[in-house]
Order: structure tokens, then sequence, then C-alpha cells
């Protein structure tokens, strides 16, 4: 049974499950605000109807369940100077929180691309599933940006520095790597993902969820991460971004000196502030915290040529080349990484907690 549909978020319930897909295949499920909105709204409404026991969020078509924010529309507001990303944040990062402290159980299919956004909508909920096919990751510092939508408290918690490593990298990692640090629970062959959504349908109680998961739940396929810890922790552990690259390099691992060219093509801005903003998650308490540090960094990063940039030669002018403004980390001025830091100029969120996963 149909109990609203909306053009980018299908929201129906059957029996006990209340079962959101994003809709937006061609864009893999990018989330604009009124995606976000609707999202928000569902919730709400499901999570004080006593009919519904579970919630499951999935995406439309075969490419991924979201592939981040709208960033063209982000990037339109940074070039206008209008309040259009401040207030898609806004709503975004409180739907993130919400996530994360539902009562009820929230699952969550992270089937192919799970990118920034995504990840919000996914990796803060209390039942988090991966398959064959999961590209999972924090792409940000490739446009320009930050790790958001509580990115930084997610990957600030992962074991070791694999953490950074993948934040500054904006390395995208498959399933087991996802189990590893924490961004998942479980591994389900894609196939058996149809036959999940009816088994769900029929439960009344998280433990009800979690027999239900686990019948359909398998060993994933071995990742990488956790034999390269060695060299992760040793050269992620440096104090600045330039002493991680120079570490890397030395090392003599070849996937060493791969992350080493790989963080030199970011954004230099973005990896140095991204770097802080992991450094200072770390020693924030809870999720809600995390999230106010973040929408000051956002709101930030709005002022950087970087920003646009990034952006312009990712996703409109696809030409990969962006150039970036300092060029190298070297010349990143420290007061514009401290400034990322400072009150937002509209005051802050306000997200209540402290929250996290139930």
């Amino acid at each position: 049974m149909s109990n609203a549909i909306e053009d980018t978020v299908l929201l129906r319930v059957d029996k006990g499950l209340a079962h959101a897909t994003l809709n937006r295949p061609r864009a893999i499920n990018a989330l604009d605000h009124d995606m976000v909105r609707a999202l928000a709204d569902a919730l709400d409404t499901w999570e004080k109807d006593e009919s519904v026991s579970v919630v499951l969020v999935d995406g439309a078509g075969d490419r991924g369940l979201c592939a981040g924010g709208d960033i063209r529309a982000i990037r339109s507001s940074a070039i206008d100077g209008d309040d259009g990303a401040a207030r898609f944040w806004r709503d975004e990062y409180h739907l993130n929180a919400h996530i994360a402290r539902y009562t009820k159980p929230y699952v969550a299919f992270m089937d192919g691309v799970v990118m920034g956004g995504g990840v919000g909508v996914s990796a803060h909920g209390g039942v988090r599933v991966v398959t064959e096919r999961s590209k999972v990751g924090m792409p940000e510092t490739t446009i320009g940006f930050v790790p958001d939508v509580g990115g930084t408290f997610l990957l600030s918690r992962a074991p070791g520095e694999t953490g950074t490593h993948l934040a500054l990298t904006g390395t995208p990692i498959g399933a087991a790597d996802a189990l590893y640090v924490g961004l998942a629970d479980h591994f389900v062959p894609s196939e058996r993902l149809p036959d999940l959504v009816a088994a769900l349908a029929d439960v009344d109680s998280r433990s009800a969820v979690t027999e239900a998961v686990g019948r359909f739940a398998e060993i994933a396929p071995a990742g990488t991460l956790a034999d390269r810890r060695a060299w992760i922790d040793a050269c992620y552990s440096a104090d600045t971004a330039e002493e991680i690259v120079e570490r890397l390099r030395a090392h003599g691992d070849p996937e060493a000196a791969k992350a080493a060219d790989t963080i030199a093509g970011k954004s230099p801005t973005s990896v140095k502030t991204t770097l802080a903003a992991l450094r200072r998650a770390r020693a924030l308490g809870s999720l809600e915290e995390v999230l106010e540090q973040e929408y000051r960094v956002s709101r930030a990063t709005l002022t950087w040529p970087d920003l646009v940039e990034g952006i312009r030669a990712q996703v409109v002018d696809k030409d990969r080349s962006p150039k970036w403004s300092p060029a190298t980390l070297a010349e990143v001025d420290a007061d514009v990484v401290e400034a990322a830091f400072a009150p937002a100029p509209d005051g802050p969120l306000d997200l209540g907690g402290p929250g996290g996963r139930v």
C-alpha cells in the first residue's frame, strides 16, 4: 500500500515496513533540498506511527544508493552568494542527527555508489547493509570541499589512521573495508536484497530485524585496509599534511606513494582543513557537536575559490583539471584554515543531543 509518493523520494508502507527510495537514478540519487525535506518529514511521521516497526532506505536504479549532495546547486549558491547552500546543509545535518538517534530500527541498503550525502543518510543508521557492488566514500577534497554529514565524526573514529587516509585521499572502499572502518554492519549479496525487503515487512521488533538481516548476511570478500594499517598509521599520524605526504613518499610501499600522489592532486586548502576537522572531531564528544563544526566549515568553503573550481572541473566541464588556489600545501594560509572553524554567521544548528547510532 502506498501512502505518499514524491517525484524524487518514493514513500510506501507494507505491513510494518516503511520504505523510502531515493528516486533520481540518472543522478545516482544525488540529494537535493526537496529530497532532504521529504525524507525528514517521512521519518518524523513514521517514528510516531505505531503501525510502523522498521524503516528502510534505499536508492532507485542499479547504480547506487546516493552519489552525494546536489553539488551543482551548491556551486551556484557559492557563485551567487545566496543562502541556498546554507539552508540545504542546515536541513541535511538535522536529518543526519535524527537518523543517528532514530527510535525505530533504521535499515540502509548501501548498495552501489554511496558517497558524501549518501553516507549521511545511511552510515548513521542502526542497521547498515553493504553488498559486493558497494563503493563507499567521502570524496570532498576532490571538489575543494571538506567531509560533512557527520563524515568527520565517523572517519575520526575509524581504526588507527584509516579514516584520515580515506578523508584526505577521497578513496572509495568496498564492502569489507566499509565494515572494517565502521561505516557498515552487514554484507548481503545484492541479489538477496529483494528477499530481505520482504522479510523486513514481517518484523515487529528490533531483535526481529537483527534476526532477519542475519538470515541473509554473509562474509564479505576480503578488503585491503587492514593489511595496509602499518604504513597508514605510521604516515598519517604526522602533525601536518605536508609531513603526511613526505612520510608517504618516503615509506617505500608503492601504495603509500600512490596515496601521496592522490593527495597532491586534491585541493590543498581542503586537505589541510580536512585534517584539522578530523583531529578536532576526534576530541568532540557527540555527533551533534561534530555536525555543528562541519556546518561552520561548510559555510566557510563557500568563500573559497577551490569549491567553485573543483565542482567545475569534476561535474560541469568535466576536464578533471582543477586549478587550485593556492596550488600547494605549503602555500595554504594557516589563518584561512583556522577561520573555517569560526562560528557560522547565521548561528548554530541547535541539534540537541548527544546522539549516536541506536
